[in-house]
């Protein structure tokens, strides 16, 4: 078995081993941010099922997805003109050239589902559908929904 062991001061791997950890932080860092994104079709759509925008419903809240000119595809997989769902719950887009984070706000769907039960509080909520592809990462051009705004009472 490799033992590794920490060193400080002055000796030569106490020296390098901070730049050689800033390296491979902006390796990884620049993997990520020169990732290409993966091309969807002009006309794809995101859309919701249910509920309706405007909707007032009770908790729990089951949400459908709608997808047309794309198909659904677990996360991992990937396969030209699909993708998986990812439903943002009362927070705006995130960024668009990186990984969907994993969140209570930003629900991923990642095992090819096409509809949720969520218990949502008493209240007025945003829901927007986003597609991620096999990386989590928003296609281009984005295929997302139009937000809506529910009520649950």
């Amino acid at each position: 078995m490799r033992q590794f062991t920490a060193t400080s001061g002055n000796s030569p791997s106490g020296i390098f081993r901070p730049a050689l950890g800033f390296l491979i932080l902006a390796a990884c860092a620049f993997s990520v941010a020169a990732q290409q994104r993966t091309p969807a079709p002009e006309n794809a759509e995101l859309y919701f099922i249910s509920p309706a925008a405007g909707a007032t419903v009770s908790s729990p809240v089951t949400v459908r997805f709608g997808l047309r000119h794309m198909g659904v595809a677990p996360a991992g997989v990937l396969m030209d003109n699909t993708g998986h769902h990812h439903l943002l719950v009362n927070t705006d887009l995130p960024a668009l050239d990186f990984p969907i984070i994993n969140d209570d706000n930003h629900l991923h769907f990642g095992g090819g589902q096409t509809e949720a039960t969520l218990e949502l509080p008493p209240g007025k909520h945003t829901l927007q559908l986003l597609l991620g592809d096999f990386a989590h990462i928003p296609h281009d051009p984005p295929v997302m929904s139009e937000q809506i705004t529910i009520m649950v009472e």
